[in-house]
């Protein structure tokens, strides 16, 4: 991997110590990653997500005003909305809501999203949304009023379609200090990126261009036995399973999801 590996080790150890002791409240997300609300299906990816070891390492508190990004289906909506319901505030920040600027894929992700937010308005009813431009520099919030950005497996994404524009839209959204927390997959120094994966140097580089410091990292969300060199890239792996045969069906199952770099950073 990329660093140092004793320097990392002993960044990553304490910055997971300090985080966790920022978030104070982690009892509250072990009941509500435990909660009745959550589908079996949604549990059953806890082992890889580690919702509860993920937040506390961003430091995430229940009054912290907090952006997603992209929530999709609503996988860490679920935690994230109940957590802060009372004391601070979840900032949704999806597709775009004109027909005219979203494709259909993005209407109905956005359905379906909302229809969860709608399934649960004694959990969900404070959650705001903010429409997210994939290629413009988006208002995701009054300017310098957010603490953290979090960003689960969209990175790949956004790498992509140029990142000036949506940096920018997190540079002008968070507080002075305010942290950016992301998650996705992990592809190994050395060996060509894509087919989802990305480099940790890449994105430690392109979030520094952006006025980011690299805080530091954790091996929480970490999977040894990725290969990495599936022929459908990471949406061979579960959950998604995209173009796999009965034959291999087991296979993917038995490497389960990918490997996933874990970084915090802090605008400068």
């Amino acid at each position: 991997m990329f660093k140092n590996p004793i320097l990392s080790a002993t960044l990553g150890l304490l910055i997971g110590l300090s985080s966790t002791a920022l978030a104070q409240d982690t009892d509250a997300l072990h009941n509500i990653v435990a909660g009745d609300h959550r589908s079996e299906a949604s549990k059953a990816r806890d082992v890889y997500r580690n919702p509860v070891e993920t937040l506390a390492f961003f430091g995430i508190e229940p009054h912290h005003t907090v952006v997603e990004i992209f929530p999709g289906t609503g996988w860490y909506t679920e935690i994230l909305a109940p957590y802060l319901r009372d004391e601070g505030k979840l900032i949704a920040a999806g597709y775009p809501r004109d027909p005219e600027a979203a494709s259909t894929f993005m209407i109905q992700l956005n359905d379906t999203f909302d229809q969860m937010l709608e399934s649960r308005p004694d959990l969900y009813d404070q959650v705001e949304i903010a429409e997210l431009y994939p290629r413009q520099r988006s208002e995701l919030a009054e300017p310098g009023t957010v603490d953290a950005i979090l960003d689960f497996r969209n990175a790949h994404n956004w790498f992509n379609w140029g990142p000036a524009a949506m940096l920018g839209a997190w540079y002008d959204a968070l507080k002075p200090g305010g942290i950016v927390g992301i998650v996705d997959h992990r592809m190994d120094p050395g060996r060509e990126a894509g087919n989802g994966y990305i480099h940790e140097k890449t994105l430690i580089d392109t979030m520094e261009e952006h006025g980011f410091r690299y805080v530091g990292s954790t091996e929480i969300n970490a999977n040894p036995n990725d290969t990495k060199d599936h022929p459908g890239g990471v949406w061979n792996l579960p959950p998604n399973l995209r173009d796999v045969t009965e034959t291999d069906r087991e296979k993917y199952l038995t490497i389960g999801e990918s490997d996933r770099l874990t970084m915090l950073f802090r605008k400068i």
